[in-house]
C-alpha cells in the first residue's frame, strides 16, 4: 500500500486571527487609535483585520507586533502553545506541523515560535502573485532579508527599479526597508524560505587601539 500522504497544515483564518490580535490589544490596554498611532496603521484597517474581514501583511504584522511589543510568531502558534521563558539550547520545527496564513499575494508559515527573544523570523512562504499591479503597495518593514528559492523561479522587484530573478538553489540579501514585491515566475506558484530581521543596522565592532 502506498504511504498516506500527510494532512495539510491547519490554516489561520482571518477571524481567528482578528480575534487573537482584539486579545492582544486588549491586554495591553490599548485603544484602537492608540494603537494605530504606535504601528501607523489606520485604525479602519485595524478595525477591518479585528473583525476578520482582512488579511494582514507581513509588513504590517511587524508594525503590530513592534507596537504591542510581542514577538509575531506566537499569534501564528495554535492556540494553546506558548514561547518559552527561558531561551532553551534549541527548538525544532516541522513545515508539516506549521500553520498557513493566507494572503492575497503569499502563503506564509512562520517557524520557530517557541523560541523566545527571536532577533530573526524565519519564514516558509508560497509565491502566488505574477505582477506587481497585484499588490496594494511595495512592502517595506524595517531590517534585513534573506532568501532562498526552494521550488520555481522567483523575481524580486523592488521599487526603485532594481530586480533579481532567482532559480532553485539561489539565494538574495537586501535591505527590507526598501519597498519589495515576490513574483512567481513559474507556471506553479513558488517556494521560498525568508529570513527576516528586525535589526534596522548591525552595529561594528570597533577594532582595539
Amino acid at each position: 500500500m502506498a504511504a498516506a500522504k500527510p494532512a495539510p497544515p491547519a490554516i489561520v483564518g482571518k477571524e481567528e486571527m482578528g480575534a487573537r490580535l482584539r486579545a492582544e490589544r486588549k491586554a495591553q490596554k490599548m485603544t484602537l487609535q492608540a494603537l494605530s498611532r504606535a504601528s501607523g496603521i489606520a485604525v479602519s484597517t485595524l478595525s477591518k483585520a479585528e473583525l476578520g474581514q482582512i488579511a494582514l501583511s507581513y509588513e504590517k504584522f511587524a508594525a503590530l507586533a513592534r507596537a504591542l511589543r510581542i514577538d509575531m510568531t506566537r499569534l501564528f502558534m495554535p492556540g494553546d502553545a506558548s514561547p518559552t521563558q527561558v531561551a532553551p539550547t534549541y527548538v525544532k520545527n516541522s513545515l508539516i506541523e506549521a500553520r498557513d496564513y493566507i494572503t492575497p499575494n503569499y502563503h506564509h508559515r512562520l517557524l520557530m515560535g517557541e523560541y523566545p527573544g527571536k532577533k530573526m523570523i524565519p519564514i516558509w512562504a508560497t509565491i502566488t502573485s505574477r505582477e506587481v499591479v497585484e499588490f496594494d503597495d511595495y512592502i517595506r518593514h524595517p531590517g534585513q532579508e534573506f532568501v532562498l528559492v526552494l521550488a520555481g523561479k522567483v523575481r524580486i522587484q523592488f521599487e526603485n527599479g532594481d530586480s533579481v530573478v532567482l532559480g532553485k538553489l539561489e539565494s538574495a540579501y537586501f535591505d527590507s526597508g526598501i519597498g519589495h514585491v515576490y513574483l512567481t515566475l513559474s507556471k506553479q506558484p513558488a517556494e521560498v524560505l525568508a529570513v527576516c530581521s528586525d535589526v534596522e543596522e548591525i552595529p561594528t565592532r570597533k577594532r582595539p587601539l
